[in-house]
């Protein structure tokens, strides 16, 4: 066997040890530098830098001048190759397919061929480090997201014994009399403020259930309008000084639905309708039907919404910044909103302007429910 075919065995050698010593690496542990140190370990090389684009991350071993992190991360964006044999240096883009996902810089001697079977092992391993963080990260969400939820229940849960209680008590306070007009004042607050809080109460407990999934549709043939006219008269008070149209495209609409939950959506838009119209303007209430679906939507006149906060108001506790210390609330009705449409397989979204107002809508499959009589 001459020189050159030893030399070929040798770095074929040294490539099958490294690729057996890539399965041994912690899965946990992000693998540049693990790599890094394989490389150096393995194919004996002065320097070795490697970019994990998906991480920004770059792990260096070895002497490199200040140039290196430019020059790595130009190899990357260009998602070049390059040799330069006569001071020793290989650069790699790594790639999943055409898909560029970090560089590497290597410094000694190993051929343009290892350095091309390097790279594509090194890619190989990122990508996998990335998928199983991913679905990590995935997991961790699911059981974070699972965990306030539960608390959310439990907490609403514990709210509604005192709250029944205080209530009773102003009740029976009114009920005895005798009270100076000042005493009838604050009993009159207490019982309007427990029952504020008795219903974000209700809102959170619906939250909760729907958010977990731990719903279940009780649906029913509901006529539209007294779907409407049910959730008006819950807001009756915090209306008063607004003209409300109703709009219905056709008397006599129907839906099947969840009537309470349908009832909680329209609820939510009404009220966030009524906080954020301008003082003594108009609230308009639509509903039309289409082909394959029904849109309910609430207009009011008012400051508009941001065009970067319009994609996230449908979050749960979010709140426009703009508002967020003026304006009581939550920023948990809207997400309830969201989860009751789609709950039904329908879907939520938004119109705003700053001189035309805002309108929100929630549409619904028809499902066959829409009745053609009364």
């Amino acid at each position: 066997m001459n020189q050159p075919d030893a030399l070929i065995v040798e770095e074929a050698g040294r490539i099958h040890a490294f690729t057996l010593q890539m399965t041994g690496l912690d899965v946990h542990r992000e693998p540049g530098r693990q790599l890094a140190s394989l490389l150096v370990e393995i194919f004996g090389l002065e320097s070795v830098a490697i970019l994990d684009a998906d991480l920004d991350k770059v792990y260096a071993l070895g002497e490199w001048g200040p140039e290196m992190d430019d020059a790595l991360r130009s190899t990357y964006f260009f998602s070049s190759a390059s040799d330069e044999p006569e001071i020793g240096l290989a650069r790699r883009a790594l790639r999943m397919g055409e898909l560029a996902i970090g560089s590497m810089m290597l410094r000694g001697e190993v051929s343009p061929a290892a350095c091309d079977s390097i790279a594509s092992l090194i890619a190989m391993t990122f990508d996998r480090y990335h998928s199983l963080a991913n679905v990590s990260r995935t997991e961790s969400a699911q059981r974070a997201e699972q965990l306030r939820t539960t608390v959310l229940d439990s907490l609403a849960h514990a709210y509604k014994t005192p709250l029944t209680a205080i209530r009773a008590a102003t009740s029976g306070l009114q009920a005895m009399g005798g009270l100076s007009p000042g005493q009838d004042e604050l009993v009159q607050l207490i019982d309007e403020q427990t029952q504020w809080l008795s219903e974000l109460t209700t809102r959170l407990l619906k939250t909760a259930r729907i958010e977990s999934r731990d719903v279940a549709l009780h649906k029913e043939t509901v006529a539209v309008g007294r779907l409407v006219d049910g959730a008006l008269a819950q807001l009756a008070d915090r209306l008063a000084g607004f003209d409300v149209d109703v709009l219905l495209e056709r008397e006599g609409m129907t839906l099947c639905c969840d009537r309470e939950l349908m009832e909680s959506l329209l609820i939510q838009y009404v009220d966030n309708a009524g906080k954020f119209a301008a003082p003594n303007s108009r609230i308009t209430i639509e509903v039309t039907e289409g082909p394959q679906q029904v849109v309910f939507s609430v207009h009011n006149f008012g400051p508009g919404i941001a065009p970067e906060d319009q994609e996230r108001v449908f979050d749960r506790y979010f709140r426009c910044e703009a508002s967020a210390q003026k304006i009581p609330g939550t920023g948990v009705g809207l997400s309830v909103a969201m989860q009751v449409a789609r709950a039904h397989g329908g879907d939520v979204w938004l119109a705003s302007h700053p001189e035309n107002g805002t309108t929100f809508f929630a549409s619904l499959p028809k499902e066959g429910s829409l009745a053609k009589g009364a």
